[in-house]
């Protein structure tokens, strides 16, 4: 599924399964890097990262016939992404009929010391009735 995704492919996301949770992963690329002299990530490819990870969860957790269309993205910075490969874990908060609401954790070395967290409303399409 990600392969069917330009801007996942372009970044290099991957995702796996653990037990019932899902943990993408950014890989360290000299591409996402946004100032050379740390380096550190690009805040704008760590966004797009966390934001792309929270998609994909609600896809594969709601069973959504579409892609969900984002309403609103905040995000904390809380220290420098490093150039090394990142994590993101996310939560659903709260999910109505038509809205969800996903918690977003990024972190490096241990996921107790996040780089990031953010808040995303998505809008979701309803499943067909049976």
């Amino acid at each position: 599924m990600l392969g069917k995704i330009p801007y996942a492919a372009l970044i290099g996301i991957e995702c796996s399964r653990q037990g019932d949770e899902l943990l993408f992963r950014l890989p360290a690329n000299k591409d996402n890097i946004g100032n050379p002299l740390l380096p550190a990530l690009h805040g704008g490819v760590i966004a797009g990262f966390m934001e792309l990870a929270a998609a994909l969860h609600l896809l594969i957790f709601t069973g959504s016939p579409g892609v969900p269309k984002i309403i609103d993205f905040s995000l904390d910075y809380l220290r420098a992404g490093q150039f090394r490969d990142t994590f993101a874990r996310c939560q659903v908060c709260r999910q109505g009929r038509r809205v969800a609401n996903v918690a977003i954790t990024a972190w490096q070395s241990n996921a107790d010391e996040p780089i990031a967290t953010a808040r995303a409303h998505f809008k979701i399409e309803e499943s067909p009735s049976p």
